[in-house]
């Protein structure tokens, strides 16, 4: 039995691939290893979005490469979005790796490694998750052509999973204990169109919906065609989370028509008036770029306006990376690195101030969390309005409950500041 270590970076979509690896490779007879000098082989699942995250890539491969020459593993193999890109580069400047696999490679890399793909294991994962929560890929690639974006080169066409498969899937998650769903693919929106030319997103979530999960979260919706009557469930459904991922990116005409986002300002204004009118109890999350080529002080001005004026209860804010395989790569990166960083900052000292407010409605309120963790006397854990690592967390005194990872408890909120909760447990289950 050869032992492998995996190292798996990136999104939560690049998760999944990896729990998919390791269950095909566990069902060939190989085990993994939490320690990469326990291992005779190193497996590297990259990310190459954007700059910092390929350059961690390329860190953690040459230390296995190091690994490798000192005698500690036998093989590395490279897989994921980098060599997708970079593959040639790769092999020339890494001729130590034993092999490089792209992202739609997996049964390549398990023959690799001495393993073999089952086609009846495609439904199956060994989660990298705490067993309590994971997330369900929907769809692969992206057939949007946002300027600043090199996922469709990545990842390819969109290509919506089958229902059948995904409830097949879901319904393995269930029986392994999974209490809270999220929903994910580059694009939600666009789910089922290339099956049968419409949106089956809402059909699906129902569906799961009626299975046992506590809760269903859905997590990067394109704001462009996103199906309506999915609000409508969310606010029907006791087990759909009222929360909504859609990365909106900026708010200025120009700057939107560059990034080739398909909608506008006023369309935008629409779309978000839409949704909380229809579901007043919603959370919305949202992601910002600054920096982006030509953009002025003015129009980085109508962005803070914009976020001022909207007041999402979530927002994230990236500076804009000159990507080689992006449309936006033609463009002229003008706007200096510590300008976009001073930008950054300012967005998000902006939405400090309206995550403080908006939390401290919850001082002296009792609301439910999903305890994620439990440190001496105190859990750390989440409500059905915070998705998994980006988002709030409850830090919660158990006040004797016997309280464990995985159950949902009650809890009386005490204090605030603008990213987390503060309180003590008052019942459990």
């Amino acid at each position: 039995m050869r032992k492998v270590f995996l190292l798996s970076l990136g999104c939560s979509k690049n998760t999944i691939d990896s729990e998919r690896l390791m269950a095909q490779a566990t069902a060939s007879g190989m085990s993994f290893s939490d320690l990469p000098d326990d291992a005779d082989i190193i497996i590297i699942n990259t990310c190459g979005f954007i700059r910092d995250a390929k350059e961690e890539s390329i860190s953690e491969t040459l230390a296995a490469i190091r690994k490798k020459e000192e005698g500690k593993v036998q093989k590395v193999y490279v897989m994921g979005c980098l060599p997708e890109l970079y593959r040639r580069e790769l092999r020339e400047e890494m001729p130590e790796v034993d092999g490089f696999f792209g992202t739609r490679e997996l049964p390549e890399v398990l023959a690799a490694i001495g393993a073999g793909y089952r086609e009846e294991l495609l439904d199956s994962r060994i989660l990298l998750t705490p067993p309590h929560y994971t997330f369900l890929k929907i769809a692969e690639g992206c057939n949007r052509q946002c300027s600043f974006c090199s996922i469709p080169k990545i990842r390819g066409h969109y290509r919506s999973q089958s229902p059948d498969q995904l409830l097949r899937e879901a319904s393995l998650l269930e029986k392994q204990g999974v209490k809270e769903l999220n929903l994910i693919a580059q694009d939600i929106s666009m789910y089922g169109y290339d099956l049968e030319g419409k949106s089956l997103l809402n059909d699906l979530v129902l569906q799961l919906s009626d299975m046992e999960f506590r809760r269903i979260r859905l997590l990067y919706a394109y704001p462009l065609n996103f199906p309506m009557e999915v609000i409508d469930t969310m606010h029907e459904r006791k087990n759909i989370c009222n929360y909504l991922d859609m990365p909106l990116q900026h708010i200025n005409d120009r700057i939107l028509r560059s990034m080739n986002r398909g909608i506008d300002c006023a369309g935008t204004l629409r779309l978000l008036e839409s949704i909380r009118e229809r579901n007043p109890g919603i959370r919305l999350r949202t992601t910002m770029i600054v920096g982006y080529p030509g953009e002025t002080r003015e129009e980085f001005r109508e962005l803070l306006r914009f976020v001022e004026e909207s007041r999402f209860d979530r927002l994230g804010c990236f500076p804009y990376c000159h990507e080689e395989y992006s449309p936006a790569y033609l463009l002229e990166d003008d706007v200096s690195p510590e300008e976009k960083q001073d930008r950054v900052a300012e967005l998000m000292e902006l939405q400090e101030s309206i995550s403080q407010k908006k939390n401290r409605e919850y001082e002296g309120r009792e609301i439910e969390v999903l305890v994620d963790q439990i440190e001496d006397s105190m859990a750390f854990g989440r409500t059905e309005y915070d998705a998994p690592e980006v988002d709030n967390e409850c830090i919660l005194e158990t006040a004797g409950f016997d309280v464990r990872p995985g159950m949902f408890c009650r809890a009386m909120i005490t204090d605030s500041t603008p990213y987390d909760l503060e309180g003590e447990v008052t019942e459990i289950g």
